[in-house]
């Protein structure tokens, strides 16, 4: 991942740790719930970022994954070393004014190769017990050891 400051300089990580959130019949999934103004972006066609605000204090970054009408996306939950999804907007200086980038197009964030390939591991998502069994243990986290 590779995100250009006003500045002009680029900051750039290994994306280490994502869950994925399967669309409207996923309880986990914020677009369970209907489209609203705040999910729109997630029934886009994939590659857009979907930025909300939790607890009034912490971003955290979607990857809209699904295809148009289908509101599938990926919540990046670490960088290389930097871990958990609030830590990782603020050590990019990612806010709202991302909601919607293009991650093709974008001229201050997009995704790089990282020119490694390494095991990716999977277990089930975090802090989601309100969705209940089947959906918390679901194995859509995914993540590598750097």
């Amino acid at each position: 991942m590779a995100v250009k400051s006003n500045g002009g300089y680029v900051k750039r990580s290994v994306i280490t740790e994502v869950e994925a959130y399967r669309g409207t019949e996923d309880r986990a999934c914020h677009a369970f719930k209907g489209r609203t103004p705040r999910t729109e972006i997630m029934y886009h066609e994939g590659g857009r970022l979907y930025i909300y605000l939790v607890y009034g204090i912490y971003w955290m970054m979607n990857i809209v994954t699904g295809q148009e009408g289908n509101p599938q996306a990926v919540l990046i939950r670490g960088v290389e070393k930097c871990y958990g999804p609030g830590r990782v907007t603020k050590e990019f200086g990612i806010d709202k004014s991302f909601y919607g980038d293009d991650l093709i197009t974008s001229q201050r964030i997009w995704i790089e190769d990282p020119g490694k390939v390494l095991p990716v591991r999977t277990g089930p998502r975090i802090g989601i017990d309100y969705a209940g069994e089947y959906w918390k243990t679901r194995p859509w986290r995914f993540y590598v050891k750097i």
